[in-house]
């Protein structure tokens, strides 16, 4: 855990704790859901003093890329250069450090619509915002898990050296959600709520599937850069499907 804290974020090192960044991303869920939660808190406080809704909209997220460093981004952008690119650049275009045009516009479509979801979601968004950053993240353990690494300087990479497989990996998540869902039943007591909820559980369960295996597919594998851009493609996908169903 110490090791998916320091690498998926820029908080300091835990005192005490040797980091160990092997298999980490099993961690990234669990953390994603608490990094949601605290740009949540964000928000709320924000608007309770008398920010308007849009300034609390944008500093909410600027606290997420300034919590992750904006690694997520820095995929999604490589990732979009990439594809476009075409296929015998794409690895190449990848692993430029100047940022394209398609990068850049996948930057600004994106940004705009998570601005435009939690307009629309407003105070739901403690509901909201953190299980939809364990989505995106819990996409990533679909992605190791079927597709091979890929790399222009053919490099390895821990996530998949020492992968133990999507059932192992994937078991501290599947028990948070458990939790998550159990929790939901207790307290949600309107029957059309409970039905959206779990209509919106079935679709991160299909987005987090999906997603990356339309991305692996596309660029023939995954890297850092695309599991980046799973990430932030997945939770603004479950961002949208939230502020509909809501």
């Amino acid at each position: 855990m110490a090791g998916s804290w320091i690498f998926y974020t820029t908080f300091p090192k835990i005192p005490l704790i040797k980091p160990e960044f092997k298999n980490i991303a099993q961690f990234a869920p669990p953390l994603g859901f608490f990094i949601g939660t605290i740009q949540s808190y964000i928000f709320i406080f924000l608007r309770s003093n008398s920010w308007s809704i849009y300034a609390s909209a944008l500093i909410c997220l600027a606290c997420g890329y300034l919590i992750t460093g904006g690694l997520h981004l820095d995929g999604l952008m490589d990732t979009f250069d990439g594809i476009f690119a075409g296929k015998k650049r794409r690895l190449k275009a990848m692993k430029d450090s100047k940022v394209g045009s398609f990068g850049v516009q996948a930057l600004v479509f994106i940004t705009l619509i998570q601005i435009a979801c939690i307009l629309k979601i407003q105070n739901l968004i403690i509901f909201v915002l953190p299980i939809c950053l364990f989505w995106g993240r819990f996409s990533n353990l679909f992605f190791i898990e079927k597709f091979k690494y890929i790399s222009y300087k053919k490099k390895s990479i821990s996530h998949k050296k020492f992968w133990n497989g999507f059932k192992k990996e994937s078991l501290i998540s599947i028990i948070f959600l458990l939790i998550f869902i159990a929790y939901q039943f207790v307290s949600i007591t309107s029957q059309a709520i409970l039905i959206k909820f779990l209509i919106l559980i079935l679709i991160g369960i299909f987005l987090s599937y999906s997603i990356p295996n339309i991305l692996g597919k596309k660029i023939g594998g995954f890297n850092g850069d695309a599991c980046g851009a799973s990430v932030v493609l997945v939770e603004t996908a479950m961002l949208f499907m939230h502020a509909i169903l809501l």
